[in-house]
């Protein structure tokens, strides 16, 4: 059964992104519906996954969701492009294998634009020269692999400061705009030709 290409123009709330995968990853383990990659954005969020801690909470004014993804604290914001999964892996049953195809994805993906991205065994993303510009946090019920990676492309830095992304100081994060000095028009339409090439044969 192929994948479900979803893309949304809207800012989407991350508590309504949220409900929305959860019941698409609640159908695909009763064997009903298409597993889904989900592109959009969100306004500015902050979240915590299952490894986030107070210390990384910078400004304690700041609200957190608190989420069942991987990770730990970090931002969504426009300019953020996010890419949601909610696709049953128990044919490969191999979760490392499936954050690496979504970290290969990427580095793909900033090729086209000239950016020389790389993985990291030691902590999963995506860096351009020691600097983060994508971030993954996957988490897997029933091999049913959900919640995603977000990629900057030109989102407003000085929001990390808040926070510790990731457990880094904020100034080890960049973006694409950054890289390069300009926003590529074509940017989410490579992205969604390489995510739905690699990824078909789940």
């Amino acid at each position: 059964m192929s994948i479900e290409i979803k893309i949304s123009k809207r800012l989407i709330p991350y508590t309504l992104a949220s409900k929305f995968l959860q019941k698409r990853v609640d159908s695909l383990k009763k064997g009903k519906g298409r597993s889904l990659i989900w592109i959009l954005e969100h306004p500015i969020s902050y979240t915590s996954g299952v490894r986030g801690e107070k210390e990384d909470i910078l400004d304690k004014k700041i609200k957190i969701i608190k989420t069942n993804r991987g990770g730990k604290i970090t931002l969504h914001s426009p300019g953020q492009k996010i890419v949601y999964f909610a696709i049953n892996i128990s044919k490969k049953k191999d979760i490392r294998k499936f954050v690496n195809k979504i970290e290969n994805c990427i580095i793909k993906l900033l090729n086209k634009y000239r950016i020389k991205g790389n993985n990291d065994k030691e902590n999963i993303g995506v860096w351009v020269k020691g600097k983060k510009i994508a971030a993954i946090g996957i988490r897997v019920s029933r091999w049913i692999a959900f919640h995603g990676c977000s990629i900057n492309l030109n989102n407003n830095l000085k929001l990390y400061a808040k926070i510790n992304p990731c457990g880094l100081d904020s100034k080890n994060i960049t973006t694409v705009e950054k890289e390069i000095g300009f926003v590529p028009k074509n940017f989410e339409k490579e992205l969604i030709k390489i995510f739905k090439k690699d990824f078909s044969y789940y």
